[in-house]
């Protein structure tokens, strides 16, 4: 009696294209063959098939080219096989570079978070992202805070203009580039000294417009400045991209402490489970330009560092409250392109420290798909 094997099955499926990604599911790793078991001289698989698009219509005309295909081998083998087919969407922490329809070109895509304003997220946000590329990364950035975008004015391009581009008869947004980092800001798209007022659902449709409209190409790291916070969009982010990890930068003293403990724990939700790459504690000490040996806690001292040891989460390093570091937001030339300085050795340190912790995690891939 002939038998039937899953690689038979496999093979039958090869010939099923996924419409979205256009290659076929077994290529993808879409299919997983649940059971194939015979009784009675007639055969019986379970199939659970993955999507890549959540849609109805999309998953049933997906079940169906399954379905045709198992009638196919039956045929041609010469036997009689039933199929249980399941075709079931890809949850945005399931998707590898090439079952991505977001950024499928992006190999690590980094969130960095603040509890409260004005701990200096933005300017973390942008010497790493400098600091990345001065080693030779392809890097991009998304200034994700909706309502005080500020990336424009530390790279010096706030009266540049993203470019329309064609790409695959689509029209796409070209980032601007300074100091070899691609960028795309709502600032762009809205005069310099005009107030963004948008209700939460209207905030979350234009960022994700930067993801999924940008032309982004092949990067190895995207470093996504968050609004402060926590808020719709921080969700909407989640569920739009397969983050790698985020990073929380606070200042030292209780208040900031408070509202960045909210935040590290919003990321570790089972709902949202992305993993907190470490701790940035910003403006840790100032050291007056005559006594750069003299250090003053003007905002505490090591809290960030004993919050972190106390939590188990990474401590990735502290950022002096400098003068440069200011200055040099301010200018466009982020402090990170000062070699030799106090500040750009301890923005190389913090990065160093991020990218160990970031060889240790599982890819987004091999998480647990969040609910949202």
């Amino acid at each position: 009696m002939a038998t039937l094997t899953v690689e038979q099955i496999t093979g039958a499926l090869s010939g099923v294209v996924e419409p979205e990604l256009g290659k076929d599911i077994v290529a993808l790793d879409l299919v997983e063959v649940l059971s194939l078991e015979e009784s009675e001289g007639q055969w019986k698989t379970r199939l659970r098939i993955k999507s890549s698009s959540p849609a109805m219509h999309a998953r049933q005309r997906m079940r169906e080219a399954v379905e045709f295909a198992i009638e196919k081998l039956s045929s041609a083998q010469g036997l009689t096989i039933s199929a249980e087919v399941e075709v079931v969407p890809l949850g945005s922490n399931e998707r590898s570079l090439d079952t991505r329809k977001v950024l499928p070109g992006v190999k690590h895509i980094i969130a960095i978070a603040s509890g409260k304003g004005g701990v200096g997220k933005s300017t973390v946000t942008a010497n790493i992202a400098v600091e990345l590329a001065r080693r030779g990364h392809k890097v991009g950035l998304v200034d994700a805070d909706i309502h005080g975008p500020s990336m424009p004015t530390m790279f010096d391009v706030v009266r540049e203009k993203p470019q329309p581009v064609e790409k695959g008869g689509k029209s796409m947004i070209g980032p601007v580039e300074a100091h070899g980092v691609k960028m795309l800001s709502i600032g762009f798209f809205a005069d310099p000294d005009q107030a963004i007022v948008w209700r939460g659902p209207m905030a979350s449709k234009a960022l994700g417009q930067l993801f999924t409209d940008g032309d982004w190409g092949a990067l190895d790291y995207m470093l996504i400045d968050l609004p402060p916070g926590t808020g719709d969009v921080h969700l909407s982010l989640v569920q739009l991209v397969p983050l790698s990890g985020v990073v929380v930068v606070s200042t030292p003293q209780d208040i900031a402490l408070a509202d960045a403990r909210k935040g590290v724990s919003m990321f570790q939700l089972e709902s949202i489970n992305v993993p907190v790459l470490g701790l940035v504690e910003n403006m840790a000490y100032f050291s007056p330009p005559d006594m750069p040996e003299r250090k003053y806690h003007l905002f505490g001292r090591d809290g960030v560092k004993r919050y972190a040891e106390a939590s188990g989460t990474p401590f990735l390093g502290e950022l002096p409250l400098v003068q440069a570091i200011r200055e040099a937001g301010d200018a466009g030339r982020p402090a990170a392109l000062q070699e030799g300085t106090a500040s750009a050795e301890a923005i190389a340190g913090l990065t160093d420290r991020m990218l160990e912790v970031l060889a240790t995690q599982p890819s987004p891939a091999a998480r647990p798909a969040s609910e949202g």
